[in-house]
């Protein structure tokens, strides 16, 4: 996918972002947008990185090593990039990227199909294994804190 392609997704995304966090958690379109912004921009940073970059690591990781360095508590900026990209509610975020990824799916159902019953069972453990690594993590985490 050429980068304006994925530019055009991301606006997209973000328009539709946009205005589920105006809906469904009455955050004023103004009042999200810079933060809005600001995401799309770290997002164009990673994927052009992916891109020029000749080691192939995914674009994802790029941009949340960026995010993460960017609003370390320290960095010039920092706190002001966490200002403005708090007022974005994640489920916000998720629900157009979820969309966008079951119309993905949809689109290549016959390859989905070759793979057979293996996936779910992949599937299962995976989501299995995220849930069981996140509950260890949380609790070890509640413990060192001493809340629990």
């Amino acid at each position: 996918m050429k980068i304006k392609d994925s530019i055009i997704i991301l606006f997209i995304t973000a328009a539709v972002s946009i205005i589920g966090n105006f809906v469904g958690y009455k955050v004023n379109i103004l009042e999200a947008l810079p933060g809005m912004l600001i995401l799309v921009l770290l997002a164009t940073i990673g994927i052009v990185l992916a891109k020029v970059i000749p080691v192939k690591i995914p674009q994802v990781a790029y941009i949340v090593t960026i995010a993460s360095i960017l609003t370390i508590p320290g960095v010039p900026g920092a706190e002001t990039i966490t200002q403005y990209t708090s007022k974005v509610n994640f489920l916000a975020l998720a629900t157009p990227i979820l969309a966008y990824a079951g119309i993905y799916t949809g689109k290549n159902i016959e390859d989905l199909k070759k793979t057979g019953w293996r996936i779910v069972v992949l599937g299962l453990f995976v989501m299995t294994g995220t849930y069981v690594s996140s509950a260890i993590v949380a609790h070890l985490v509640l413990k060192f804190m001493g809340q629990i």
